[in-house]
């Protein structure tokens, strides 16, 4: 750290956004907390930076620590050789080039504090680095959102990565670590001899909040399980699900090739029969799909809730980018319960009257919460004021990561493109273009190409060729925050997918937050997703330039500009950088 460095005391721990103090720091430093992961954002506090200001060195101490680590770059500067180091670099030799970054500590779980220190790093004309004054600021990144009341989850989604070809890919191919078809998963043994490891890493929180779950429910002679599944074909959920026994009820979707013999589904329902009985588990599809993947455990021990868009399969748990909603409480199950009753037991168009159909309120202390289930009939369809609150009342920001958006037609892509006409309003999105394709919103208004695999092999000195998981859906969330920043940040979330047959054919939940925390949370996953595919668009331009990806120097004559020249100049880097700091 540099001398004369005076740092405040770390800020409060229950606060999911935090802020640097030090005066004589020449930027500012804002924390928001993510789940399993933190978004750093700075902004120079007066006018731009210098020209010799070559990027931010970032270090971080875990809670009860005593010792700082250096965040690590993938990108170095050319040396005077003309060659690049490719080893990861410590962010003190290497700094970030950017005004924000998305970290995941090693140990995110951990109670307590998380302490950033970030130091400005400058380049004289003989390339030797200096470092100005620190910010420090300190956050909680507990695993659980909201403790013992909700727990916002998340896969990794990074088959498609240089972290997971460093770790995994050259001990061995993806395909043993996954099943080449869902319809094998059931009887699928990895092979890869870091598998236990690698799907941990794959899986990330989500997989390992949904399992414990399912542990609880085992516990818990007395507890009745409540699931609808439309993907059923991973083997540590079906086998939790045996243990279970009678106290299982399940619907599981039988459409389209799900229906097949031989299916996953099918296997999961054969099996599931033997557990737990056969008048205990039910094939549906509604109108069109049974999309839903919830569990419900009701018990004396405790009552729990597990939604979002992960579906119960190798892909949903290892390569899809996904998030899993846990709630507690026997008030917050209530709806859920009711709805599998009516699923249960009423025809799609009995159950779009039903009371389960409209808005219902889940009661958590301090937290505005509600939730609805497809298909709604005619009189509480949900689609249009979903679209007319994002056409209509978003006010800052709009941020969205939407499986299937392309092709999606209607109210939903209307409503963003009518958005995205008006400057004031900051937009980043994702969304699953095709079967191995990603679209991006790029942050000048654009779409970019197409994200395919090609971008994973195809790259330019010093990275890696990347696995892609398969064929089928990487980015497979259905979430969209408005607002993150306002007192009336909101948060749609579920496995709804934004779109007609969702809204009116589909089984389905749809829940709505209106909360900062939680919003907070969904915006860091959608930038560390967005920045994630966007730096991939980024690789394959530098690769049909013939260039090489390297950090920037200053600037050494007039025609050259600085690396934040852009941030400075550009309409929606201005934005960006003014957001979130």
């Amino acid at each position: 750290m540099p001398n004369g460095c005076t740092l405040r005391e770390p800020t409060m721990a229950a606060e999911f956004q935090v802020s640097g103090h030090n005066a004589a720091a020449l930027f500012t430093l804002k924390l928001h907390r993510g789940d399993g992961m933190s978004l750093l954002a700075m902004d120079w506090k007066v006018g731009k930076p210098t020209q010799d200001f070559v990027g931010f060195a970032i270090e971080y101490k875990e809670p009860e620590g005593d010792r700082f680590f250096s965040l690590k770059n993938r990108l170095g500067f050319r040396a005077a050789g003309g060659k690049v180091n490719p080893n990861i670099m410590s962010t003190r030799l290497s700094p970030i080039q950017k005004f924000r970054w998305v970290h995941f500590p090693r140990n995110a779980e951990l109670p307590g504090e998380f302490i950033y220190r970030v130091m400005p790093v400058f380049m004289n004309d003989n390339d030797e680095l200096s470092y100005g004054e620190a910010q420090e600021a300190a956050i909680e990144l507990r695993r659980e959102t909201y403790p013992k009341l909700l727990n916002v989850t998340f896969t990794r989604g990074f088959v498609s990565s240089q972290a997971f070809v460093k770790h995994y890919a050259k001990d061995g191919p993806i395909s043993k670590l996954l099943p080449a078809k869902a319809a094998d998963g059931l009887n699928f043994i990895p092979t890869h001899p870091k598998a236990k490891d690698a799907l941990k890493w794959m899986g990330f929180e989500a997989v390992n909040a949904i399992v414990e779950v399912l542990d609880k429910a085992i516990d818990d002679k007395n507890a009745k399980v409540r699931v609808v599944a439309y993907d059923l074909s991973e083997p540590e959920i079906v086998s939790r699900l045996e243990k279970v026994g009678d106290r299982l009820k399940i619907i599981i979707d039988d459409s389209q090739d799900h229906g097949e013999p031989g299916s996953g589904e099918t296997q999961a329902a054969a099996r599931l029969s033997d557990s737990a009985g056969v008048a205990n588990v039910k094939r549906q599809h509604m109108s069109n799909l049974q999309h839903n993947k919830t569990i419900v455990v009701d018990g004396p021990k405790g009552q729990m809730v597990v939604c979002g868009s992960t579906n119960f399969s190798w892909r949903g748990f290892f390569v899809q980018s996904n998030n899993a909603l846990i709630l507690q409480g026997a008030s917050a199950t209530k709806p859920f319960l009711a709805a599998f009753e009516d699923y249960w037991s009423l025809t799609p168009a009995a159950f779009g009257e039903a009371a389960s159909a409209n808005w219902n309120i889940i009661s958590l202390p301090g937290i505005q919460a509600r939730v609805a289930f497809s298909p709604h009939g005619p009189s509480n369809a949900l689609l249009e004021a979903i679209a007319d609150d994002i056409e209509i009342n978003t006010t800052s920001s709009l941020f969205f990561s939407l499986a299937f958006l392309d092709k999606t037609k209607g109210a939903i892509p209307n409503a963003i493109k009518k958005v995205l006409q008006r400057d004031e309003i900051f937009v980043y999105g994702i969304s699953d273009k095709k079967a191995g394709g990603l679209a991006l919103q790029k942050p000048d208004g654009n779409v970019s190409p197409v994200f395919s695999a090609a971008l994973t092999k195809n790259v330019p000195k010093p990275f890696s060729a990347e696995p892609t998981g398969g064929f089928g859906t990487r980015m497979h969330h259905k979430f969209v925050v408005i607002d993150f920043d306002k007192p009336t940040a909101r948060v749609y979330l579920g496995s709804y997918n934004f779109s007609p047959p969702a809204d009116t054919k589909n089984g389905e939940n749809l829940l709505l937050f209106r909360d900062r925390r939680i919003a907070v949370s969904y915006l860091v996953e959608a930038l560390r997703i967005f920045d994630h595919y966007h730096f991939r668009v980024k690789q394959q331009e530098v690769k049909n330039a013939k260039k090489e990806l390297v950090l920037a120097k200053p600037p050494r004559s007039k025609k050259e500009k600085a690396w934040w020249a852009e941030d400075y100049t550009n309409v929606r880097k201005i934005k960006d950088r003014e957001l979130f700091a």
